[in-house]
């Protein structure tokens, strides 16, 4: 059905598309349709970051910033839902048009800048949701905070939406807030990532249960730094590692009309790039924490390379654009094929 849809869809701005495609599939969940028009993904449990996960495929950060569509991605079979990225206070983002299709390519250029309604109105939507699924929030930095204080910001999340997450992303990596990548250097990560395990430690006594932490990273990395990455991520007992974010780069799009607009590419043409960091993360951590690969999955094979290169889990956001929500059960599939018996 979505193969017929997206011609349609594709005639409107990139944006506007966006909110029709979760206001339309609100509808049908509220009409109780998405078991006609969704197939299930197949059941293949798993348990990663001590959190069990009802097969290895997600929807990554991005699609439903404010956490307002919980129940009908939950609906659709996902392994797992991770919403965000929020900010402690509200922030528009990035002045429109600030998201670009390139179809040739299967990618897509955003430069959103974390517009969201802020960390308190992402709280109310998930208490007044029903799904009971595996939930990430993925937490960010406001963007007039200053990045020497961004360690605030990261805490004032954490604190908020500790209770309420089955883990919580620290989102260091987008490339649409100014100097935020910066974090990811040697003595800042150093830093933010020492603060953040002793809150963890703090809200895990306080809560009475142990929520994990996973650090988002970006696809621009040597390899220099993600043996760096690796190093913090192990001596500060983080749980797990998300690789990737979206890409500067242009490799591979330089011919197509849009490529020259700012900010980050995701889709098709940062698969490579994202998998060989998961591989070079992989070596370095030898098992000492869990994987979760995102960049570029377009089609089942896609997701197994991620799982091959040392993935525990996958996710998927720009793939649905272009494929629709068989992406996610043509992923599941093919992991659970080739899974040893």
């Amino acid at each position: 059905m979505y193969s017929l849809l997206r011609p349609l869809l594709f005639t409107l701005d990139p944006e506007t598309a966006h909110h029709v495609t979760l206001d339309a599939l609100q509808a049908a969940y509220m009409l109780g349709l998405l078991p006609l028009i969704a197939k299930q993904p197949a059941a293949d449990p798993r348990t990663v970051m001590g959190i069990h996960f009802p097969n290895p495929v997600g929807l990554a950060a991005g699609l439903d910033k404010n956490g307002a569509y919980i129940d009908a991605l939950g609906a659709l079979g996902f392994g797992f839902i991770e919403i965000g990225t929020v900010t402690p206070r509200p922030q528009p983002g990035n002045p429109k048009p600030r998201l670009f299709r390139l179809p040739q390519a299967q990618g897509i250029i955003n430069r959103m800048g974390f517009n969201n309604l802020g960390v308190d109105a992402l709280l109310e939507n998930v208490k007044n949701a029903r799904y009971h699924g595996v939930l990430g929030i993925n937490i960010g930095k406001n963007f007039d905070t200053p990045i020497e204080r961004a360690a605030d910001d990261y805490l004032i999340g954490l604190r908020k939406v500790y209770s309420h997450a089955s883990y919580v992303a620290i989102n260091i990596s987008s490339p649409n807030t100014k100097n935020l990548r910066q974090l990811q250097g040697g003595d800042e990560l150093d830093a933010l990532l020492s603060q953040l395990k002793v809150e963890q430690e703090k809200l895990a006594e306080l809560h009475g249960k142990y929520v994990p932490l996973a650090l988002k990273i970006a696809p621009d990395l040597d390899s220099e730094q993600i043996q760096q990455i690796a190093a913090l991520l192990m001596r500060h007992r983080i749980d797990g590692v998300i690789a990737t974010n979206t890409t500067l780069s242009r490799a591979g799009v330089e011919h197509l009309p849009l490529h020259g607009e700012t900010g980050g590419l995701s889709g098709a043409p940062v698969r490579e790039k994202s998998t060989e960091v998961i591989r070079q993360l992989a070596a370095a951590l030898q098992g000492a924490l869990p994987i979760i690969g995102v960049g570029g999955i377009l089609k089942g094979a896609d997701a197994m390379e991620k799982m091959q290169a040392g993935a525990a889990l996958v996710q998927v956001y720009s793939g649905l654009i272009y494929r629709g929500t068989d992406l996610l059960a043509e992923c599941a599939d093919a992991i659970k094929i080739s899974r040893p018996i």
